[in-house]
């Protein structure tokens, strides 16, 4: 399949102001990867200032990659398969993480490794499946693959209405945790719905002074708030970082983990499995059109969310 597609694009690096909605070549599946007929992509806070985004490495050592085209979650429809590929057919429902240093999905078509593509959870449409993979990905391995998470234990969830936030309140409530998180007061009641058996005001209320001994942080805010988190866990306990890395000061008895969420086929399949469960919803702030793409990454800048801001391509 040749031909040309609408995109979004940036041709030279930096913020919103660079992306430009045109046409542009469509991608043709090598092998080992699909060729997906782009229905939903959704836009990630930062995603812009990362070096993987516009380069062919993590740490911005690699050349240049441009144009480029942002947005790494992706839902659609199997359109080509490219060489060697088995696990799918055309007109599959797919979605997926699409790797950093890849063309992400803010087009019509997008080519993808098969081996991180997973099938679309049959309840939910393109639009919320979209806002499913990084977010749901990074509270799956934060929680279950690094901390270890286990019924019973006490979640202290940072930023609990957020994009990522929302994912951990679930997930961890799924995984039989006790939740406790921090929010705005006007999104109490959205992250008690979520899961969360307590919600604290961080504006209005210190949460060292609420939560003793818990048995893992999730730090999805970083700075100040980061390192006063050390002084609610458990002697072992876990606190698990995505901002920055944390460090436990001297004499705390407990480990810190900085991670970056991963591609993982596997674990697309246990949050779709959570998914058809009603264990997990994915959170929407609103739906916008392809062409509005660069209005979207601004408003992740500048704006409060609950949930994921996601791109409807047609």
């Amino acid at each position: 399949m040749s031909g040309t597609m609408h995109a979004v694009r940036g041709h030279r690096r930096g913020g919103p102001d660079q992306l430009v909605y045109e046409l542009a070549p469509r991608p043709v599946s090598g092998p080992g990867e699909v060729l997906v007929a782009v229905r939903a992509a959704s836009v990630t806070t930062g995603e812009l200032g990362w070096d993987a985004t516009w380069t062919d490495s993590f740490d911005g050592s690699g050349g240049p990659r441009l144009p480029i085209v942002p947005s790494k979650e992706v839902s659609g429809v199997v359109a080509e398969l490219g060489e060697g590929v088995t696990d799918f057919a055309p007109g599959d429902e797919v979605y997926g993480l699409i790797p950093f240093t890849r063309d992400g999905a803010a087009a019509e078509y997008v080519t993808v490794p098969a081996a991180v593509l997973a099938a679309k959870p049959r309840s939910l449409d393109h639009e919320r499946t979209a806002a499913l993979p990084l977010a749901g990905l990074t509270a799956w391995q934060g929680l279950a693959a690094h901390a270890g998470v286990a019924p019973g234990q006490r979640v202290l969830v940072h930023g609990g209405a957020g994009g990522v936030g929302s994912f951990v309140v679930q997930v961890a409530a799924a995984l039989g945790a006790e939740v406790t998180a921090t929010a705005a007061a006007r999104d109490a009641d959205f992250v008690r719905g979520l899961g969360a058996e307590t919600v604290i005001d961080y504006a209005g209320r210190r949460f060292e002074d609420e939560v003793k001994d818990a048995d893992v942080v999730f730090d999805t805010v970083g700075g100040d708030t980061l390192d006063r988190s050390w002084r609610v866990l458990r002697p072992g306990g876990v606190l698990v970082g995505i901002v920055a890395p944390p460090a436990p000061p001297a004499g705390v008895d407990a480990r810190g983990v900085f991670f970056v969420v991963e591609p993982d086929r596997a674990g697309l399949d246990q949050l779709s499995a959570l998914v058809e469960a009603g264990r997990l919803v994915p959170q929407i702030d609103r739906v916008v059109p392809l062409e509005s793409a660069p209005e979207a990454y601004a408003a992740l800048e500048r704006e409060h969310r609950r949930g994921k801001i996601v791109l409807r391509i047609s």
